[in-house]
């Protein structure tokens, strides 16, 4: 089995020139055997027409997306059709280039464009769970407005019982400075208490002089 590289050694398409440069410089890389078929060469014709009538991909460029003719490089593995560029680019991206060029074993060839649709499922897939548990994440707008109102009211609720307990110690504190306040002032009322028949002693001895000396003129 021989893989052929039908190139265009004449196109006016500078994206054409490129990928066939592409292709030829990794097939080279990986030391992957091929014939280059140029179908501008003269004698070439039988081989353009059979890659135009073989090639379902057309091989589009953005100059050129949709050719009248499928666009080089096209890739074959002897009369058997691989694919254009694009399918040669993602198949070297994904490491199945040798299945996508038909050198692999026979059962893994079976199943070369399965695996490639396969890789790209898992890819969508895996991005699709990783969206989900996303939004799976994100709290639901009206629960955590709920939460935010009851946090505040129990807040409020907590500053009212911390004001009424300091007025109530506040309370307390000065009923208790009056009490001491009155406590101070009762040594004092005695003592005033106590100097009255002190006052009263006085006044009766000087009753009884003035009495003796009225007693002692009327003699």
């Amino acid at each position: 089995m021989v893989l052929k590289v039908y190139v265009s050694g004449m196109s006016g398409n500078k994206e054409v020139k490129k990928r066939q440069q592409r292709v030829l410089m990794i097939l080279d890389s990986k030391n992957i055997k091929y014939d280059t078929v140029d179908i501008t060469e003269p004698g070439k014709e039988s081989e353009k027409e059979l890659m135009q009538n073989k090639s379902t991909s057309n091989g589009g460029t953005v100059s050129d997306p949709e050719p009248r003719h499928p666009l080089p490089p096209q890739l074959f593995n002897d009369d058997e059709y691989c694919g254009d560029y694009d399918a040669f680019d993602m198949a070297n991206e994904i490491d199945t280039l040798e299945v996508f060029l038909k050198l692999a074993p026979a059962d893994t060839t079976a199943v070369s464009t399965a695996q490639i649709e396969l890789k790209q499922e898992n890819g969508d897939a895996k991005k699709e769970e990783a969206e989900a548990e996303a939004e799976d994440k994100k709290p639901e707008s009206g629960d955590g407005d709920v939460d935010v109102k009851e946090e505040a009211a129990e807040k409020a609720e907590n500053e009212d019982a911390d004001g009424k307990d300091k007025e109530n110690s506040k309370g307390e504190d000065e009923d208790a400075d009056e009490e001491k306040a009155e406590q101070k002032k009762l040594p004092a009322t005695t003592t005033t208490t106590t100097a009255v028949p002190a006052k009263k002693t006085s006044d009766s001895q000087s009753d009884l002089l003035l009495d003796s000396e009225r007693a002692a003129a009327a003699q």
